[in-house]
């Protein structure tokens, strides 16, 4: 039995649940993998599918999680350096897509100097956007879906999207043809491949035999047929693959080991900033919030008590990606925030709700007598609580408040579903194009170690002084 890989988030015509039985999949890279099985001798059930995240496709088949990935992976230099990669059985072109009223001024990237191109992270699309980048002054945001690029650029928080022509005419059609508009030239031509482990030479040569055979039959003409996706240039990929005599590959490979790290390091310095930046707005906003919360829970009249409560149970009871989704997405009918801003407010407002029982708790934690004892001085309930209570208070919040700045900057990763590209997300970029977490997630894990330990030291002199005072 063939297992293999794929992302059924990835959607039709690709792989998709299918919607008579979810339990199974559909798409044209199922029908190929069920057609590689037969070949292989597995039999028309001989095709397992297991389900993966399309970046993490190359780590898991390295793993042994399943034989043969297949997903719309694309042939890159950095994926045949490290995998075993079959022959290219689909030509894609990466197309930009733009709102009408651009498309008479757009023709290429060259016509998008300073502008926002969207793209989905850790492809062929996003290294071209991330070339073009210092030439050009284009400005690529990476999504994790295919789905967002182009609502975003329909709402206008983007200028331009650039995609393979399939997925860029699977969202046209889910608009009713509305919205935006492909351009016909291309701007660079890929191919879709198999992945299979390094060590896994041998089967990858049995499944390119089985794909040249299909190519010679007919059979993967009839496949992408039935899903609408044939057209001349498949043809022609046919007739110079079966002619080839050698592999088709996709150019040279890349810097790797100590090289390809040391240029990654300016990108992941600057996603470091991004994080550091939001974590501290974030914090700073919570802060401000939370104490609000905090007062108007203890000092505000009944209605504003009860509303405060609402507030806070209804952020710590709701997940905080929940909540990103809600105020980026959810609210662009009302108004259109930027992703920053959208990434601080959203976890500004979710800590806030956490930092309001901190201090809550806190300021509760002031003996009563202390309190009896200004309003019996003539205190006034302020006086009270910036003379005694307040003081003492911020004694008691201050580690857990430095526990929740800690936990903040690590949640900060969840923003990157906004199309902040920040620490997480840059590393994520990084090993889906070198094949491998490790030195990517060593690097990540030292960088948030620098910025969280110092924090945490502070924090624990900051309590040894106040203890002895």
């Amino acid at each position: 039995m063939l297992v293999w890989g794929g992302d059924a988030e990835g959607g039709a015509p690709f792989v998709e649940a299918d919607p008579a039985n979810p339990a199974r999949v559909r798409g044209f890279d199922v029908e190929v993998a069920e057609r590689i099985a037969r070949g292989l001798g597995g039999g028309t059930m001989g095709a397992r599918f297991v389900q993966v995240q399309w970046s993490n496709i190359d780590q898991s088949v390295e793993r042994g999680d399943f034989a043969l990935g297949l997903s719309g992976v694309e042939d890159t230099p950095a994926r045949r350096a490290q995998h075993a990669v079959t022959i290219p059985y689909f030509e894609f072109r990466e197309v930009l897509a733009v709102r009408p009223e651009d498309a008479s001024r757009i023709h290429g990237l060259a016509d998008l100097r300073g502008r926002r191109v969207a793209t989905l992270g850790s492809t062929i699309a996003y290294d071209l956007l991330l070339a073009a980048r210092d030439s050009t002054g284009i400005i690529p945001i990476s999504y994790d879906d295919d789905v967002h690029p182009y609502a975003d650029l329909v709402h206008g928080r983007m200028d331009a999207v650039l995609l393979d022509h399939i997925i860029a005419q699977r969202a046209l059609r889910r608009r009713g043809g509305t919205g935006f508009i492909i351009l016909p030239q291309p701007v660079a031509i890929g191919h879709y491949v198999g992945v299979l482990a390094r060590a896994d030479s041998a089967l990858r040569d049995s499944v390119d035999a089985v794909l040249r055979e299909a190519m010679r039959d007919g059979t993967l003409e009839q496949i992408f047929r039935r899903w609408n996706v044939w057209d001349d240039s498949q043809g022609v990929l046919f007739d110079r693959v079966l002619r080839a005599k050698t592999p088709l590959t996709a150019g040279a490979a890349r810097t790797t080991g100590l090289g390809q790290a040391i240029a990654y390091l300016p990108s992941l310095a600057r996603a470091a900033v991004v994080t550091l930046l939001v974590s501290v707005l974030s914090m700073a906003l919570a802060v401000i919030v939370g104490l609000a919360l905090a007062s108007g829970r203890l000092y505000g009249p009944v209605w504003l008590r009860m509303l405060t409560t609402v507030y806070i149970e209804i952020i710590r009871g709701t997940p905080l990606l929940l909540q990103l989704f809600v105020i980026y997405y959810g609210l662009v009918g009302v108004v259109r925030l930027p992703a920053f801003l959208a990434a601080v407010l959203a976890l500004g407002l979710n800590y806030a709700a956490y930092e309001a029982e901190i201090y809550r708790g806190a300021l509760e934690a002031v003996p009563r007598g202390q309190l009896e004892a200004g309003r019996t001085l003539g205190f006034s309930e302020m006086q009270i609580l910036r003379l005694v209570r307040g003081p003492q208070a911020l004694r008691y919040a201050l580690a857990p408040m430095t526990n929740d700045f800690v936990a903040l900057l690590k949640d900060s990763a969840l923003v990157s579903v906004i199309t902040v590209v920040e620490l997480t997300k840059e590393t994520a970029i990084y090993a889906t194009n070198v094949g491998s977490w490790l030195v990517p997630g060593v690097l990540c894990a030292a960088v948030y170690l620098a910025m969280s330990l110092p924090l945490a030291r502070l924090a624990r002199r900051l309590e040894r002084r106040w203890r002895v005072a």
